[in-house]
C-alpha cells in the first residue's frame, strides 16, 4: 500500500475542524498551525460559517476545489463511513481517522462499513481509533493533544510506531527528555486498514528512518508479518514492545484496539529469529532506541571501562558479566602508555579507576590510549560529576571520543541537577547516556546482538535490497 501522499501531504483536509477550543478537531488544526505546515489546510465542517482559526472553512469536503492529499476525519463514529464516502467521492488521496468507537468496543459492522469504503476507493486509511501521524521535518502533526501537556521531539532519525495512542504519547514525551530525535510517530490503532506490515515496510525504505521502536499488540497478517520483519532487520534496527504477553492481557488488547493478541511466545520465537530487540518494558525501549540511534554497529563483547568512582566499575563489570558481556583485556603498549599518562594512584587494569580527582586530562588520555587499543571493542565511560575533577571539560572530553571514534561508546552518569545539565549536553551531542551501569551494559548486550544478527543474515540471506 502507497503511503507517500500520507507521510508527505501538500494538503491536508481536517474534517470536524472546530472554533471550540475543547474539540479535537479545534486542536489538530492548531497543531497543524503551530508546527508551521506549509502546504493548504482546509478546516471542514457542516455547521462552519466563515473561518476557523483564521483559515477558510468548507461545509462539505466535495466544496474543496483542489486536490486533497490527505482527510484527518475527527468525527463521531457512526458517520465516519459516509464522511469516508465523501472523500473517496471527491478525489482525496489518504485518510487518517482518529475517531474511536469502532470494533474495539463491538461495532465491528460500522468498522466492516470502514473498511468496505476504503476499499472501493483504493484508498490508503489509518485507524481508526488513533492519534495519527507526526513528523517534526515535514511539519505534520494529527495527534489531539495540545501542545502545552506534550514536549515534542526534535527532528532526528528514530521512527516510533504504535498502536496505542496513550503509550505512544507517552512515549514521545519521555524521547523528547532522553536526548534523541523523531523522524516519524505513526499511531495505527484498530489497523482496519493500514496495518503493522504496510507501516514497516513504508519505514523500511525511508531514508528519513534510521532506528524503529514498535509498541504491538497484535499482527493480523502472520506470515506477511514475518516476511517483512526478516527484510526491515537486515537494512535497520527494531526496538519491539509487545502488549498483551499474558491471558489477561491480551484480553485487554482485545477491548483496546481490537487486536488479536495471541501467543506471546510465538511472538517471542520471530522476533527473536528475525533480528528484532525485544524490550520488556518502555524504559528498555527508550535504553535500546537511543544506543541504536547514535552508535555504529559492534562486533564483539569486549568492553573496556573507565571510571572516576571505583565502586561503579564493579557495578559495571557486574552488568556486563549478567549480560553475557566481558571486560576487555589490554594490550602490554596500552598498558605502559596508561601507566606513563596516569598518577601513581591509578592501577593499570580494566575496570580502571581513574580516582575522584579524574578531571578531563584524564578522561582524553584514556580514552585516547584505550579506543585504539585492538583489543577492545566498546567503551563504557562512566563519569561521576559529584566528584571534585568533574566538570563541563569532561562531557565536552565524553563528546569528542563519543562522536569521534569508530567503535561504540556509551557514558553512564547518575545524579541530580548538575548530572543532568551535562546529561543533556552529551546526549544532544549525540552521546548515549544512562543512569547506571546495570542499563548501559543491557543496551551494550543489544546493540552487539543485533550486528551478530546482520552479521549472520547476510551470509544467510542476502542484502536488504535483495529482500525487497
Amino acid at each position: 500500500m502507497n503511503l507517500e501522499r500520507m507521510m508527505h501531504p501538500k494538503s491536508v483536509a481536517i474534517i470536524g475542524a472546530s472554533s471550540n477550543p475543547d474539540k479535537v478537531g479545534h486542536i489538530i488544526l492548531q497543531n497543524y498551525i503551530d508546527v508551521g505546515f506549509s502546504g493548504k489546510l482546509y478546516p471542514v465542517n457542516i455547521n462552519a460559517e466563515g473561518d476557523i482559526l483564521g483559515i477558510k472553512s468548507y461545509k462539505r469536503i466535495n466544496d474543496i476545489k483542489n486536490a486533497v492529499d490527505l482527510a484527518v476525519i475527527a468525527v463521531p463514529a457512526a458517520t465516519v463511513p459516509s464522511v469516508l464516502e465523501e472523500c473517496g467521492r471527491a478525489g482525496v488521496k489518504s485518510a487518517v481517522v482518529v475517531s474511536g468507537g469502532f470494533a474495539e468496543v463491538g461495532e465491528i459492522r460500522l468498522e466492516e462499513e470502514l473498511a468496505g469504503v476504503a476499499k472501493k476507493y483504493s484508498m490508503p486509511v489509518l485507524g481508526p481509533n488513533c492519534l495519527g501521524i507526526m513528523d517534526p521535518r515535514a511539519r505534520i502533526d494529527t495527534l489531539f493533544l495540545p501542545t502545552f501537556k506534550l514536549d515534542k521531539p526534535s527532528i532526528g532519525g528514530v521512527s516510533f510506531v504504535s498502536q496505542s495512542g496513550a503509550v505512544g504519547s507517552t512515549i514521545l514525551d519521555l524521547i523528547s527528555h532522553e536526548g534523541f530525535g523523531l523522524a516519524r510517530f505513526i499511531s495505527y490503532g484498530n489497523a482496519t486498514v493500514i496495518d503493522e506490515v504496510d507501516i514497516l515496510n513504508y519505514l523500511a525504505d525511508d531514508d528519513d528512518t534510521k532506528v524503529i521502536i514498535f509498541y504491538l499488540e497484535g499482527a493480523k497478517r502472520g506470515r506477511d508479518f514475518i516476511e517483512i520483519a526478516k527484510r526491515t532487520t537486515l537494512k535497520k534496527p527494531v526496538v519491539i514492545i509487545k502488549g498483551g504477553k499474558t491471558e489477561e492481557g491480551a484480553k485487554a488488547a482485545q477491548s483496546h484496539t481490537a487486536s488479536l493478541a495471541g501467543s506471546y511466545q510465538t511472538y517471542e520465537a520471530i522476533f527473536r529469529q528475525f533480528g528484532f530487540t525485544i524490550a520488556n518494558d518502555l524504559d528498555e525501549l527508550l535504553f535500546f532506541g537511543k544506543i541504536f540511534d547514535t552508535q555504529p554497529l559492534c562486533r564483539g563483547n569486549r568492553i573496556a571501562i573507565i571510571t572516576n568512582g571505583g565502586g561503579t566499575g564493579v557495578l559495571a563489570t557486574d552488568g556486563l558479566y549478567e549480560n553475557g558481556l566481558q571486560v576487555a583485556k589490554l594490550s602490554s603498549q596500552s598498558n605502559a602508555a596508561l601507566r606513563k599518562a596516569m598518577p601513581p594512584i591509578v592501577n593499570i587494569r580494566l575496570p580502571m579507576d581513574m580516582a575522584g580527582d579524574a578531571d578531563d586530562k584524564r578522561f582524553n588520555a584514556a580514552l585516547d590510549i584505550i579506543s585504539n587499543d585492538p583489543g577492545v571493542d566498546a567503551i563504557m565511560a562512566i563519569a561521576l560529576f559529584q566528584t571534585p575533577g568533574a566538570d563541563s571539560r569532561v562531557a565536552a572530553s565524553l563528546i569528542h571520543y563519543g562522536t569521534s571514534m569508530k567503535k561504540p561508546m556509551v557514558v553512564v552518569s547518575p545524579g541530580g541537577s548538575y548530572t543532568e545539565v551535562h546529561k543533556r549536553m552529551m546526549e544532544s551531542s549525540g552521546v548515549p547516556v544512562y543512569d547506571s551501569p546495570e542499563t548501559a551494559a543491557k543496551a551494550l548486550k543489544a546493540l552487539i546482538d543485533y550486528s551478530n544478527y546482520i552479521d549472520n543474515a547476510k551470509r544467510l540471506y542476502g542484502s536488504g535490497k535483495e529482500h525487497k
